[in-house]
Formats: structure tokens, sequence, C-alpha cells
């Protein structure tokens, strides 16, 4: 591709920390400014998104521009007064694309990171309301990302929790790191807490692992990637005005995609990883929430090959993958087994295999806000088609079965994946 042109970036700070400036709000209440200047790679703003979402951060605003080459990226952002924003600068730093000795390294999309190490964590502690979330709080904080789970409680009330984890710092076979995961764990848990961390069986390394559930259990229609005639009665907080359209006559070299819908948490990553699984190249975009809580984007792209998206058919995919995308994206489900209440979350999983973040983590905690005890919990994946799903299992124990109850948890768990008040 050549070099890029010296007024883009001084060779004496290649690797300069500069990449990445986080600037604080000067006003309680206003966003965050986080700025990015590196080289660019088709979906590196779907990397971006993932990791500031990770962090509990909601993008309100972003602006970003590409020659191709190099990319500067504005995101505006809001969420807790507990962000460590030293290790989010890290981490940001760690997905743009190297540079080295003045020869500057385009991926495209075209190398993904190496499959990480995975590990089995045990736990076995005294069960109680909560207790779930709490650890899956420490592991979230201890940058662990949970892959696998499978958690179970025993009729003495013992609770068995086992965990696949990867490391986002890749530690986990140092004594030192293994240390920190169990002390952190008993300082919530209780000293009597005992903890286990072993590398994964051969087996359970694969990235897509059946679900120890049949697939039958969960309703069809989770799973459609066609927008309904008619939006669900059940749900009180449907995407209301949502738009998507391609306009080719405002640019003689981009296509142009305008999107308007309702924000939600994740809104700007489901966009990017939309475009990034159809290989669009964002040359120019801008996003902005407003007060009323909708959104709009305007995003000048091209195709891989440097053209507009011209055909009909691709740009009917398009917008029809991009209205299903911000219109249902998780699928939450609670149902009637019997003696136990069964809650079913389903997300698509990136190409990549890496599943959305922090899913587990706001199932947990809606629950322990309603004061519902989990009996057990699992994580699986499914290929449904040519898609992969991640979904999420658990099991309420026998007091929460009238309908009122019922639809109490499904909204108060899509509220909170959703970010809804």
């Amino acid at each position: 591709m050549g070099k890029v042109q010296k007024n883009h970036q001084p060779e004496d700070s290649l690797f300069c920390e500069d990449m990445v400036v986080i600037r604080q709000p000067e006003k309680p209440g206003d966003p965050s400014v986080i700025t990015i200047n590196c080289p660019d790679k088709t979906g590196l703003g779907c990397d971006f998104c993932r990791i500031i979402l990770f962090f509990g951060l909601n993008i309100v605003r972003g602006d970003m521009s590409t020659d191709g080459r190099w990319c500067y990226v504005v995101f505006w952002v809001v969420g807790s007064g507990t962000t460590r924003w030293g290790l989010l600068k890290k981490r940001l730093l760690g997905v743009c694309p190297s540079v080295a000795a003045g020869i500057y390294s385009y991926c495209f999309g075209q190398v993904e990171p190496r499959e990480p190490q995975v590990f089995l964590l045990k736990i076995f502690c005294n069960d109680r309301l909560g207790l779930l979330h709490d650890v899956t709080q420490v592991l979230c904080e201890l940058e662990l990302t949970i892959r696998r789970v499978k958690v179970s409680t025993t009729p003495d009330g013992k609770v068995v929790d086992l965990f696949f984890i990867t490391d986002i710092r890749e530690l986990l076979h140092t004594e030192d790191r293994k240390e920190e995961i169990f002390d952190q764990l008993k300082a919530v848990l209780g000293e009597h807490t005992d903890c286990g961390l072993e590398e994964a069986r051969t087996e359970i390394r694969v990235n897509v692992q059946p679900l120890s559930f049949q697939l039958p259990t969960i309703p069809e229609e989770t799973f459609t990637l066609e927008l309904p005639e008619v939006q669900p009665r059940e749900s009180s907080n449907t995407l209301n005005g949502l738009s998507v359209t391609i306009d080719n006559s405002l640019s003689a070299a981009h296509t142009l995609i305008q999107i308007l819908c309702r924000d939600y948490k994740g809104l700007l990553y489901d966009v990017m990883r939309t475009l990034k699984e159809y290989n669009i190249q964002i040359s120019y975009g801008r996003f902005y929430a407003n007060q009323h809580k909708s959104c709009e984007f305007d995003l000048f792209v091209m195709q891989a090959d440097g053209k507009k998206i011209l055909d009909p058919n691709k740009q009917k995919a398009l917008c029809s993958r991009l209205r299903m995308e911000l219109f249902r994206p998780l699928r939450v489900v609670v149902l009637n087994r019997g003696p136990e209440t069964e809650i079913l979350v389903a997300n698509p999983v990136e190409l990549s295999g890496r599943g959305r973040p922090l899913v587990f983590y706001d199932i947990t905690l809606a629950l322990k806000m309603l004061n519902a005890c989990i009996f057990s919990a699992e994580i699986g994946r499914h290929m449904i088609g040519d898609r992969e799903w991640e979904v999420y299992r658990v099991l309420l124990d026998d007091g929460h079965r009238n309908p009122a109850t019922l639809n109490r948890i499904q909204e108060g768990v899509l509220n909170m994946l959703m970010g809804w008040d």
C-alpha cells in the first residue's frame, strides 16, 4: 500500500501513547472524549467499540475518517465513575495496527489474533442470592473473558461453578495470576471458598461447543433473521422509527448509509460489527445520540474493492441485515418449564469467534436486582444455518412461575442488556 505521508504521524513516535488520548470532562455529567489516531484496517471501528463496551461505557457521539491507510476516530463516552481509564487506553492501543521501522503494517481484516488458551476455573462455596453476579463481576474486573459456564446448586445449599475462561493479559499459566484470581474471589465469597484453575482439555478449546440442552427447547423465532410484520406486543421497548437507507447520489466515490433508530447499549458496536462482516470500509462517518434517546448515523462507505455499493441485491441484503441487527440485537425469552423458570438469551457471534461483551454480567445483575435465585446456568454456542449464536440459559428456582413475575423478569433482563431505564 506504500508509506503514509510524514504529515500523518512522525516516525519517531510510532509507538507513542499519543495514538490514544482520553480527555476527562470539564463539567460533571459531560462525556469523556477518546481520540484515536493510528493506521487503519477494515473492522478497526468494530474492535474499538467492542473494547469500549467491555469497559461498560456508552458511546453517545462518534466521528471517524480515513484515507484507507490512516484513521482518525473520536468517541464521546459516558459511564460509571469506576472506569479504569489507564487500562482502557492500554487495551485500545493494543488493537491499533502495528507500525515498525517506518513501515506500516495493514491487515485489512485478513489477520485475526491467535486463539487464546482456555482455562477451567472451579469454584465451590455456599450459595446465596446474587452470588453468580458477584463472581462474574470479579472475573470481568480481572479482564477474564467467560467463554462457557456451568453452574449448579446441590441439595445442601452448596454451589459448584465451572467457568471456561480466557485471559486478556494471557497470564493464567503463572502462579501470580492464579493467586490474584483466588484472592479476589475469596474476598467476595469468603475464605472458605475452594478454587481451582487448570488448562482446559483439548476438546473444550474449540470455538463452537454444543449446548447440553436441545435446540428444540428454544422458540424458533428466537433465531430468525427476518423482521416481524408486527412488533412484539409483549415488549414495551421496541425500536420505533428504525430506518436504514442507502444513497449513491451524494458522492462520486462513496455510498452513503443513513440510519435512524432508538439508542441502546452497544448500538455503535452492532453497526460496526455488521459492516465488518460485510467487508464494508467506512471512509467517513458520524454518529449522534440526542437527548430524546434517538440516534442518527451518516456513514460514507465503500466495498473492499474500493467501489460504491451499486448492486441492488447487495444494497437490499445490507439494509435488511442492519435493520434486523438494530431491531433485535439480543433475543430474550422467559419460559415456564413446569417446576422451573427458564431464561434464554441469544446473540450472534462475530465472524472472528468473539461473543458480545458483558452479556452474562448484565443477565446476572438484572436477576440479582430482581431478587431471583439462580438454580443453574450455562453458556453454549450453536450454528443455525451459516450463523453462529451464543446462547445463555439460566434456570431459576420454583418461586417465579406466575405470568406477572415472568413478564417482570423478561423486561428486567432486556432493559439491563439494552441499557434502558
